[in-house]
């Protein structure tokens, strides 16, 4: 028995069956371990599955965003979400709030993005004609003093995209110590909802964490209480 079996799985599983689980990853939590070591959704797998050829990782979410996370426990589905992320088969929604906000309801931004790194501040992405294509579309669900509630669509997985896209258009997610400024409750952004592609197609939501919420309420968001999550064994 590793260390990690000896632990409660401290992780929320929105949904589990035997090929695959989504995780609600909380924010402030890595998916790999970083070159200082500490805790990451990695360290966990051996609690989802004593199979020796996985669980594997399908696809990845920031250390500071919470959500959907999606996980293989068998080679042919980690193969099918994988194919299905870089055909953009596979459906990820995101809800952020952020600072002022667009003036209107529904838009598109189309900014390359390129990674920039200097010794004294470390790396970033900018937006920059040099950099890949990313492109992300933003319908607003609800405002408030100061903010806006936001639906986004990744139509590229580029490194922190929603994040510079945002803050390119001059309203930076609340709490993007990076790309905007600090919050108590940190970056509120959040991996909704996913749908894979597979028969049936699997499609999941992720709750706001508890720290978003005073925020969403703000722009006139209620509650998630008529999200159920079912969960079956492995």
């Amino acid at each position: 028995m590793t260390s990690s079996d000896a632990l409660p799985f401290p992780l929320d599983i929105l949904y589990q069956d035997q090929h695959v689980v989504i995780l609600n990853k909380p924010a402030g939590l890595p998916v790999h371990t970083g070159p200082a070591g500490g805790p990451c959704v990695e360290q966990y797998f051996p609690q989802l599955s004593r199979r020796k050829d996985g669980p594997w990782l399908a696809h990845r979410l920031d250390t500071e965003t919470s959500g959907c996370l999606a996980i293989a426990l068998r080679k042919q589905p980690l193969l099918t979400m994988q194919q299905a992320f870089a055909t953009k088969t596979a459906q990820k929604t995101y809800w952020a709030v952020v600072a002022g906000g667009p003036t209107t309801d529904t838009g598109e931004i189309d900014l390359p993005l390129l990674k920039q790194s200097s010794r004294d501040k470390g790396w970033r992405m900018v937006a920059s004609p040099k950099g890949d294509a990313a492109r992300t579309s933003w319908h607003v669900l609800g405002r408030g003093a100061g903010l806006c509630w936001l639906e986004l669509i990744l139509h590229t997985g580029r490194t922190h995209q929603a994040r510079v896209h945002c803050a390119a258009m001059g309203w930076p997610i609340i709490g993007d110590s990076l790309y905007g400024t600090q919050h108590p409750q940190g970056l509120h952004l959040l991996a909704r909802s996913l749908v894979l592609p597979f028969t049936p197609p699997l499609s999941v939501t992720a709750p706001p964490r508890a720290g978003m919420t005073a925020a969403l309420k703000a722009c006139g968001w209620q509650s998630d209480d008529s999200i159920s999550h079912p969960v079956s064994g492995v």
